[in-house]
This record gives structure tokens, sequence and C-alpha cells, in this order.
């Protein structure tokens, strides 16, 4: 890294990453002409991968370390990042990651299911690094501020995205535990000084130290469990009342971002569905290395292991789940891809707004909509959506042509909350009990716990919930709009919170402002009948609802979430900017090898990357970095005014063609700026050059498309391949590459 690096654009996955390969040039253009620097670090999964194996590796295969880099960059008050999307890997991804790039010639070790010796626990310890959200808890030295930009708000209303209608009498709905999960059996407590508290277990051979835990004076410590027992118990009357309401059954989980707990209730989703097949076939299948918890098309895919009258039995058995019923929601219904098939496939944050937006209903086998029950198991966040279920069953679909809109102030600096739980989550392997004591010996916090009970710790330190507090002060201030914190005084971990807060707001001026604090159900309704009466709403956030919020919200006032502006100010003084949520980019990538047509909007990055640059503006008093963010603006706005982002349709203006206009419109604003004079001059001959070859480079950018693309890989694909594939307009290519102003 440079020593004093201007801006660093994060190399990541999918479809963010594709779209880079064409966005990237021109960022550069414009920013090496105005004199600002531009870096890249690779924290894609495959990069991430590799840096965890180096000894592994040829020396010319060695990968540098760049999340570790960029999490010690985001201390400091240099820290300008671009951070997109990346994948929170499942264990089927990541070992799916593993095998391309064996495949590509890296040495590196299988992904072991049950380390038994050292060696191959070390190597599970390498590849757990990299599962999960491993990346945004490095990144987030600070809090969260998201919001939809009012260009894009405004654009949303005059262009509204389709809604499906909702009927009063719907059937679908939205089920939650009442008891035994990890709501209900939560304890918290705020610690008086630093301490080194110890996470222990005491069972039949007596008690083992699990882990040790730094804590800080006023951090909120918390510990909980899911009973095994209480949730296959849930599970399986969700099931039956499914079957018996003749409605499909959804599971919707956080399978990779809570990447110990979730997979292992996914699992128990998938066992409550079939459960014959694994009463009968449970040893075969244990022996054929299935494991549910990776979903059902991981048990299927085992039976490649098992003899052909198993295998036939196993199958057997599978339809006659299928037959009894429910029917299960579908993700592909053309491919036979179920609810249940892969973790990674469903994931909460998108799968319940999606499911809201189209009528509360989902697809069923036969490609059709048919009303649903959505199972959340833990019920600690459940209620935002059945109070949307609710509430759009009275009312009717939201109208995003006069919707209101509701930002997100979200705490998530340091690992807040859930998403610092992982090292700190169990299953529990015998009856006993779970405990967080201090170093003088006192308990804090106990649980007695079953066999194949989930517990697990968070923490929340005390500095970024002031940070929190602050950030959600100066946006009340900034517009006018109530700001509710979504917290229950009834839930152990919220209580410590409410305490907090209300000591923090006195270190600010609120008169004036409307700051209230309210459990999940009623800021839900509040902030939804604000939205349907047009009025705007900030919600204040924990670390898991800031991403539910900031998806279900979008996706009702935008069609998506991935046009949101995300500034994360870091406490130290620096910015990591954020672009949206990738959470469709698996589609835009199978569409782009079938028909080489990229439907990616970078709507989000070109949002990002304007408030990077004001950042920069503003810490470094840049004037040429003020220009740049204040015309990317203007040409962000032409995309959208003029109708110039991606289609959905194959020959059709796609991501690369986005960016073309993008640039077109930058240049001319550059140009036409009066601010600078020389900076205008520079800029004037690339406007003009844009702008005489524009069907040219349309047609180009237009003619590649129709035609199965293959770029060497999905999740390590061939850098000249990919490159070539996001830049096929040689007129393009000549003109930004040979910009230097």
């Amino acid at each position: 890294m440079s020593a004093d690096p201007s801006i660093i654009y994060t190399l990541t996955d999918e479809a963010p990453a594709l779209a880079t390969r064409s966005l990237l040039p021109i960022i550069e253009a414009f920013a090496r002409a105005a004199g600002v620097r531009v870096e890249t670090r690779d924290i894609s999964l495959a990069g991430r991968v590799l840096a965890n194996f180096n000894e592994w590796l040829t020396d010319e295969q060695k990968t540098p370390d760049a999340l570790a880099e960029l999490g010690e960059l985001a201390k400091t008050p240099q820290a300008n990042i671009i951070k997109l999307p990346n994948i929170s890997a499942s264990v089927p991804q990541l070992k799916a990651t593993i095998a391309e790039l064996q495949a590509q010639g890296y040495a590196l070790p299988e992904f072991p299911d049950d380390p038994e010796t050292d060696e191959e626990q070390d190597i599970r310890a390498r590849y757990n690094k990299v599962m999960g959200s491993a990346v945004n808890p490095v990144l987030r030295e600070g809090n969260s501020d998201r919001r939809a930009p009012a260009a894009v708000k405004k654009y949303a209303a005059a262009n509204p995205h389709s809604m499906g209608a909702w009927s009063s009498d719907t059937k679908s709905h939205v089920s939650t535990m009442s008891s035994g999960d990890f709501r209900h059996n939560e304890q918290s407590v705020t610690m008086a000084a630093a301490d080194t508290v110890r996470i222990e277990f005491t069972g039949p051979d007596g008690t083992e130290v699990l882990k040790e835990v730094p804590v800080l004076a006023g951090e909120v410590v918390d510990s909980t469990f899911m009973s095994k027992a209480a949730l296959q118990t849930f599970l399986s009357e969700q099931v039956a009342e499914a079957r018996d309401q003749g409605v499909l059954f959804s599971l919707h989980m956080k399978a990779t971002m809570m990447k110990v707990s979730d997979p292992i209730i996914f699992g128990h989703g998938v066992r409550s569905y079939f459960p014959e097949m694994f009463d009968e076939f449970g040893a075969a299948l244990d022996e054929a290395d299935a494991n549910p918890n990776n979903g059902l098309g991981n048990v299927v895919a085992s039976l490649d292991e098992v003899d052909a009258d198993t295998r036939a039995a196993v199958e057997a058995a599978i339809q006659a789940a299928y037959d009894r019923g429910p029917g299960l929601a579908m993700v592909n219904s053309d491919r036979g891809i179920t609810n249940l098939h892969v973790p990674s496939d469903v994931i909460i944050d998108a799968s319940m707004p999606a499911m809201i937006r189209t009528s509360g209903m989902m697809w069923n086998a036969v490609g059709e909509l048919q009303e649903t029950k959505a199972v959340i198991p833990d019920s600690s966040y459940a209620d935002l959506y059945v109070e949307t279920f609710n509430h759009c069953r009275e009312h009717g679909a939201f109208d995003p042509t006069t919707m209101g809109t509701v930002p997100n102030v979200g705490l998530m600096a340091q690992k807040a909350e859930e998403y610092g739980s992982h090292d700190k989550t169990y299953e529990v392997a015998a009856a006993g009990t779970m405990s967080v004591v201090g170093s003088d010996g006192t308990v804090l916090m106990s649980h007695d716990v079953e066999a194949g009970d989930i517990w697990r710790a968070c923490q929340v330190k005390d500095a970024p919930v002031q940070d929190w507090v602050k950030l959600a002060v100066s946006r009340a201030r900034a517009t006018g709009w109530p700001a509710i914190f979504w917290l229950d005084e009834t839930r152990a971990h919220d209580a410590q919170l409410i305490t907090k807060v209300n000591q923090y707001l006195g270190d600010h001026e609120t008169d004036g402002l409307d700051i209230r604090i309210m459990n999940v159900a009623d800021a839900s309704k509040f902030s939804l009948e604000r939205a349907r009466n047009g009025e705007n709403t900030i919600s204040v956030t924990g670390n898991v609802l800031r991403d539910y919020n900031t998806d279900l919200f979008p996706i009702l006032e935008l069609g998506t979430s991935a046009k949101m502006l995300s500034i994360v100010p870091l406490m130290n003084g620096g910015g990591l900017f954020e672009t949206g949520a990738g959470g469709s980019a698996p589609k835009h990538v199978q569409q782009f090898e079938q028909e080489n047509h990229l439907r990616w909007d970078s709507l989000g990055e070109f949002l990002a990357l304007g408030v990077s640059f004001e950042h920069l503006a503003e810490v470094n008093d840049n004037q040429v970095a003020a220009m740049l963010a204040e015309t990317l603006d203007l040409a962000t706005e032409q995309v959208l005014l003029n109708r110039k982002s991606p289609s959905r349709k194959v020959n059709e203006l796609d991501n690369r063609g986005s960016h073309f206009y993008l640039a077109m419109y930058w240049a001319q604003a550059m140009a036409d700026q009066d601010s600078d004079a020389d900076l205008a001059a520079k800029f004037a001959p690339l406007a003009a050059a844009l702008a005489e070859n524009e069907q040219t480079i349309v047609d180009e950018l237009n003619a590649v498309q129709g035609q199965a693309m293959d770029i060497g890989g999905y999740y390590a694909p061939n850098e000249a391949l990919a490159s070539a594939a996001m830049r096929p307009s040689e007129t393009l290519n000549g003109i930004i590459d040979g910009f230097s102003g």
C-alpha cells in the first residue's frame, strides 16, 4: 500500500466483480487526470482463501492478506475504502471455491468436514476464517449511515417498479418461536471494569474452559442459547401446519452471515421436512458424509457414495416426503431447487422483502405463486416481518410513487452484537451448564443446556454505542425526521442498551428533535404507517436489524437495495463507503454466462464513489476531488433520467453500456463546470470523443451479447478472459485508455 493512499477500491465476487472490470478503468482514467490515485485490494472469497494458505502455494501464487491490511487501515484517519458486495460463504460455496482453485493449479488442502488430526484442525480453522461474515466485521470500524439518495428516490417515484397485489384474506403468514430460542433465553450484563471473562462448560467430565474473552469497561456482554428440543418441536409443527393450511413451507435464515448457528438451524429445518428419511437412512447418509446443515442438495449429492439400492430407496423417501406435503417454496422451479436445497440460496434479508413485494407469496414447484408460511425460527427480529405482513394484509401493497423513506443508522462497529458471535458459538456436546465467568470466579451468566443446543455469546463495546447515538442525533438534526431506536426493554440485551442510549442522548442537544425508543413491533408499525403516508422515519437499529431494514424498505421503495447510499464514518476519522446489496448477484452471473448480458446495476458504486471523492476532498482540502464528486453526482442523475441503467433483457443496454453513459455524462459535466478552467479543458476532448462515438460504442457493446461466455471460473475467473469480456468495445477502450488529461 502506498504511504498515503487516496482511494482503495475493493475487488470482490460475482456480478459486482465483473462490473468492476468495466467500471474501474473509467474511474482510474478520470481520477488520474485529476491527480487522484485509486488503488485496488482483492478481498474476494478466492483471494481470502489463498491468503490463508500461502504455505501450500508456490512463490508465484502467494497472495497477500488484503483483508487484514484493510482492517488495519480502517483504524486510521487516512482510510478511504470503497467496499463492494462480497460472498459471505456457506460451506457449499467454500468447497466450490476450493475445487475451482485446485483445478487452476493451487495445491490447497481439502475442506475437512470432521477434522480429527491437529493438521486437519488447523486447516479447518483457516477455512473458518473466510466463511460467513468474514469481511464486514473486519472493515466496519464505524457505524452505518444508509439511505436512499434524493435523486434515486425521485426517480423511483417517477418510474415505479412493479408490486404484487395483496389480498386481505391471504393465508400467507410469518411463524416464529415463542419460547426456547435465542430471544427468550438471553442474558446480558454491562461490565463495570475491564476483565478477561471465561466461557466455561460444566458437564459429566467436569468443567472445561472453552474460551477466554477480553472485555472492556462499559462493554455489554450477552449469552443465550437455542434449545434443540424446542426448535425441533417448532419446526415439526410448522411443517404439519403448512400442510394442513395448504400453503408452501419456506425457511428463512441467515446461514451465511451467522456462519455457525444458522447452518445448524437450517439442518434441523431439512430434517424436519424429511423425518422418515433420516430415521430410516440416517446411518447410511452419515457414512456417505451427507450433511443437512449444508442443505438438501448436499444430501442428494452424497447419494453418489451409496449403493444403487440405497440410493433408490432414499430418492423414494424424498419423493414420498414431497407427496405428503406441504409444498416447498422454490428457488428455481424449472430446476427443482427448493427452499431447503442450499443454505446460501435463501438469505432472509433478501428473501423476505422479495416475498412481501410479490404479495406475500412464493413460487411453487410448477412455477406459480402460492400462499406461503414463512418460518423464521428465532423471534429476536421476526416482528419486523410479522408487522409488515399484517400491514400489507390490511392496507395492500405499498405505492412506490408516494411512499416515504426509512433510512437506517446501524450499530455495527467493532463486531457489534451477533456478528461478533462466531468464535463464541458452540453446539453443545452433552447436557450441562454453559457459563460466562469473571476472572475473580464470579458467574456473570449461566444456562442449563442439553446436547445439541446452540449456545452463543456476543459483545458490544461502549465506544461504538456512543458513536451510534451521536450519528443518530446528527441524522435527526440534518433531516428533521423522527429517529426511532428499535430496542425492547423486555429483552435482556436491549435493556442494557436502553440504559446507555438514555445516558448518551444527554450528551447531545436534542431539543426540537423527535427521538424515541420502541420495540421491534411498535417501531415497525410506526415506520410502515408513516411510509404509507409519504412520511420519512429514521430507523436506529442494531447490527442484524440494520441488515434487515436496509433491504426491506429499499426493496419496497426503490425495487432494490443496491441503489442505497451506504456511508460508514469510521470512528478514527476515515471513511468506508459500501455499494449496496449483492443478493441477486448469482442470478446475474448465470445470465452473463448464458447470454453475455450483465444486468447488474452499478448505481451503488456510482453513489459510493461520489461520497468517497467528497470525503477525500474534505480531509485533504482537495478541490479537484470535490469537483469529481459534484460532477459524478450530475452524471449519475443523467444516467437515471435518460434511462441508461442496465436492462434485464439480452441485446439491450447492460452494465457495460451503463458505464459508457456514466463516462460520457461525467466527462461532459467536468468539461462544462466553470470552477476550474484548466480542468474543464482537460476533459473537453474526452467528452467530445465519447459523444461523437456514442452509437459506435453502444453497437459494439450490444453486438457481443446473445452468446455463451466462458471466463475460466466463477469464484476465480481468468483475469484476461473476464476483462476482455467486460471491455468488448475497442472504440471505448481506446478513448478511455488514451485519456490522460
